[in-house]
């Protein structure tokens, strides 16, 4: 299954990169290298109804990774409904509000990263 790592793995070294000059030296190395994420575009109108959206109503106790690992089988993949939702964070969906659930997630994934 497609993952949001997998393409376009760019490693980028910060070497001379003044914000985190005292991240570098207190750590003791000479650059801090991560992976670039991918750039992520919201689906289209079309390839939205293309999807199977499962409306969702939050509840006590809910987070993402946890309706991830409900509707898609794997935790990590909890971003793409907080993303899909345009709310990145749990605590800016009230107890009772709906949330969409799109459905499949290759199909979703393949239409957010290219």
């Amino acid at each position: 299954m497609a993952n949001r790592y997998e393409r376009n793995k760019i490693i980028t070294s910060n070497l001379n990169d003044l914000s985190l000059k005292e991240v570098i030296e207190s750590r003791s190395v000479k650059s801090i290298s991560h992976f670039n994420t991918s750039n992520l575009k919201f689906p289209t109108i079309e390839q939205i109804s293309s999807f199977r959206i499962v409306k969702y109503t939050w509840k006590s106790n809910d987070k993402y990774w946890k309706l991830s690992t409900q509707f898609y089988g794997d935790p990590k993949y909890w971003w793409v409904i907080a993303w899909f939702n345009k709310k990145p964070l749990e605590s800016m969906i009230n107890m009772e509000e709906q949330i969409s659930i799109p459905l499949p997630l290759i199909d979703v994934l393949e239409a957010v990263i290219r």
